[in-house]
């Protein structure tokens, strides 16, 4: 019974994010009676995007296709502003296409063995910081570039373009944010080390490419569809939140990231308002502050966590002043524009 209660908490503490979206979706059960209509709760372009999105890349990674590229910049390098650069813009770029998440589970790690290589463990909380930020950043650039874009775009049906230009504004003060503070990282020397040869392993392959696959996320997706579409369907719930939200969804979108991560806020604001370019707006911005605002943040959190775990809390006070400052500079942007 002890053992079966200690793994239940360790899942629980893993996976927090679905387990505290499947318990909230099940209590609202008990006030919408279950039924057929439950299918059509859930946006199954965005389930169907999503898993197809993670296949891809997993596919990708285990053809170590990233770190070939990661590892041909590497070799370009000469000093300690420049690795630094690389890192942060690299989780930048990929973020685009591979999502911020999956980014930063394949460059984090990297990142922090590169610098231990070279000996600069100071610049490691630096760089995982701005890693994460500029991840956060590059999502905004296509919608397939995070799970609440996702979300967005195929609810809200905005063309690419257009999602684009919304978001655009934000990418290129986040941008400039970024490369002020890159100036801060000393330009000292570095002699970067013989890297071991890359090996692809192809037993197991296609095993090995599901199994990667972070089905946890797929089923808090669908729990959060149904309890907001439960939610939708208790007149209370129903008012209160259409009378709160609207006209208020960029506000609305940061704090709720702040509270519950963008994803679910995602979710939820578009279960209630059809304002959609506005709660693409707050999500996006509310990514940023606290470590809960974004997936991205706790998965680089996590792994920090795991391999520098001497580094927690310097690295959580940092982290938390640079985002809650972006923050306040992009809601200034909005507030002007």
């Amino acid at each position: 019974m002890a053992k079966l209660i200690d793994k239940t908490f360790d899942f629980f503490k893993n996976e927090i994010v679905f387990s505290i979206s499947l318990i909230l979706a099940i209590v609202s059960c008990f006030f919408v009676q279950p039924n057929v209509n439950y299918l059509n709760y859930i946006n199954w372009d965005t389930i169907i995007l999503l898993f197809a999105i993670m296949l891809i890349v997993e596919v990708l990674k285990n053809l170590a296709i990233f770190e070939m590229l990661v590892r041909r910049l590497l070799r370009r390098i000469g000093n300690t502003r420049q690795i630094v650069l690389v890192l942060v813009f690299t989780c930048f770029i990929s973020s685009i296409f591979i999502t911020n998440d999956v980014s930063l589970i394949i460059f984090v790690p990297f990142s922090i063995l590169a610098l231990r290589k070279v000996n600069r463990s100071d610049l490691i909380i630096f760089t995982v910081s701005l890693q994460t930020i500029a991840a956060n950043v590059g999502c905004m650039v296509l919608p397939i570039g995070a799970p609440h874009n996702i979300v967005m775009y195929t609810v809200s049906k905005i063309p690419f373009d257009t999602f684009f230009m919304i978001l655009l504004p934000y990418v290129v003060v986040s941008l400039i944010f970024l490369t002020v503070l890159l100036f801060f990282v000393s330009n000292d020397d570095i002699v970067l080390p013989e890297m071991s040869r890359i090996e692809i392993n192809k037993k197991n392959f296609i095993k090995r490419v599901l199994s990667g696959v972070d089905y946890h996320l797929l089923l808090t997706f669908i729990a959060l569809f149904i309890l907001i579409g439960n939610l939708e369907n208790i007149s209370f719930f129903n008012s209160l939140f259409t009378r709160w939200i609207a006209g208020n969804e960029v506000l609305w979108g940061i704090f709720a990231s702040q509270v519950i991560s963008n994803v679910p806020a995602a979710i939820l604001l578009s279960g209630f308002s059809s304002n959609y370019e506005a709660i693409i707006v707050g999500i996006n911005i509310g990514g940023f502050g606290t470590l809960i605002a974004s997936m991205a943040n706790l998965i680089s959190y996590k792994i920090l966590v795991r391999e520098c775990g001497e580094f927690k809390v310097r690295y959580l006070l940092e982290f938390t002043i640079l985002n809650v400052i972006l923050l306040v500079i992009l809601f200034c942007v909005y507030a002007l524009s």
